[in-house]
């Protein structure tokens, strides 16, 4: 019942309080609170994911080869190259994970930026508002910070370089999507992807331990929304 009070009165934007605790909830309060759960989660999941295995070895985010090479994954081992084959793998992971921490200045800005309508729709979306939200606010220039890291990992590999030829000539047909015709472009998105889910993983814990919130009014507003 609470916390239907209190997102009906944050919607509407009313100047009524409701006792909740010892303290009342203001939609700048649930906004604030929002935003210090957002800081805690996005510097969480770069710290997990911008570390030697953060993508590597986490299932969840491990950057598979992308579908049109997956495809040929097993005819590639019969001919030799498996090798080459887990060594472009490890690459592109290796490539995410040291791209990571650069993603952590522009993520705090987009947060120290968020406004009141932002906080709605992040507190009233679906499962994917905190990952709309942050592409919305970081993909273009989180792209542009990671595609030299992810090149510098992936050019000195030659299954790579092949990759880049074919997919390109198949793009050229039709027969691949031109998003996945270069296998940096293909990294880096896998990568933001994998960072961006954390993030919400991140906050959707916090909305389920408000006790875990390091900042005192996210524990205040997630802990009423609770009741």
């Amino acid at each position: 019942m609470h916390k239907v009070i209190i997102v009906a009165a944050f919607l509407l934007g009313s100047s009524m309080v409701y006792a909740l605790s010892l303290d009342d909830i203001s939609p700048g309060d649930a906004a604030g609170g929002l935003r210090e759960a957002l800081l805690q989660g996005s510097g969480n999941a770069v710290s997990l994911l911008g570390r030697t295995d953060g993508f590597f070895k986490n299932p969840k985010v491990k950057i598979p080869l992308p579908k049109n090479l997956a495809k040929t994954e097993k005819l590639m081992r019969l001919a030799g190259l498996g090798q080459e084959t887990d060594a472009l793998v490890e690459s592109m992971n290796r490539a995410a994970e040291a791209a990571v921490p650069e993603a952590k200045s522009l993520l705090v800005g987009a947060v120290q930026k968020m406004t009141i309508t932002d906080a709605k729709n992040i507190l009233t979306g679906g499962d994917d508002s905190v990952t709309k939200f942050f592409k919305e606010k970081t993909v273009t220039d989180l792209t542009q910070k990671f595609l030299p890291i992810v090149r510098k990992h992936t050019e000195k590999l030659l299954l790579a370089q092949k990759y880049n030829e074919y997919a390109a000539a198949g793009a050229g047909l039709g027969l691949i999507k031109q998003e996945d015709a270069d296998i940096n472009q293909y990294v880096t998105r896998k990568a933001l992807d994998g960072l961006y889910k954390v993030i919400a993983d991140e906050e959707r814990a916090i909305r389920a331990n408000p006790l875990g919130a390091t900042g005192s009014l996210a524990r205040k507003v997630f802990g009423a929304l609770e009741q």
